[in-house]
């Protein structure tokens, strides 16, 4: 599903959209800080959807979501480029995520998140939960 979002400026999201690994480590490696290139392609088979944000053909955001199979999904790594930050990409983004996965059958979207994040993650339409977590 490809959607252009005139409220980012004509932004193109696309779900499950054509990606290379040259993109998204070009795209990660200007977000996130200590980012080193990596093949995407095993996330990418093993992943219920992701929805790519591109402006004039640039990747400029990428979501990922996972799956359980079943009844759960998990946003994982949302990115927006720097130079597109604060224009609400990050929250389209993530809303066409919880979109593609009600579509895809899941009935219950987790996320897990910093506290600064609080706000960005309640404009997306989360709440928060009591959570555990357990680094490996």
């Amino acid at each position: 599903m490809v959607v252009v979002d005139a409220a980012c400026g004509g932004v193109v999201l696309d779900v499950r959209g054509a990606v290379t690994d040259g993109e998204l480590n070009g795209l990660f490696g200007v977000a996130w800080e200590g980012h080193r290139d990596t093949s995407f392609a095993p996330v990418l088979a093993r992943s219920l959807l992701w929805v790519t944000a591109r402006r004039d053909g640039r990747l400029v955001g990428y979501v990922n979501v996972a799956g359980d199979g079943g009844a759960h999904a998990f946003v994982l790594d949302p990115t927006v480029h720097p130079d597109e930050r604060r224009r609400g990409l990050g929250v389209r983004l993530v809303r066409a995520a919880a979109d593609g996965a009600r579509a895809a059958g899941a009935q219950w979207l987790h996320v897990d998140y910093e506290p600064h994040l609080e706000a960005f993650y309640r404009e997306c339409g989360f709440r928060p939960t009591a959570a555990g977590l357990l680094e490996l």
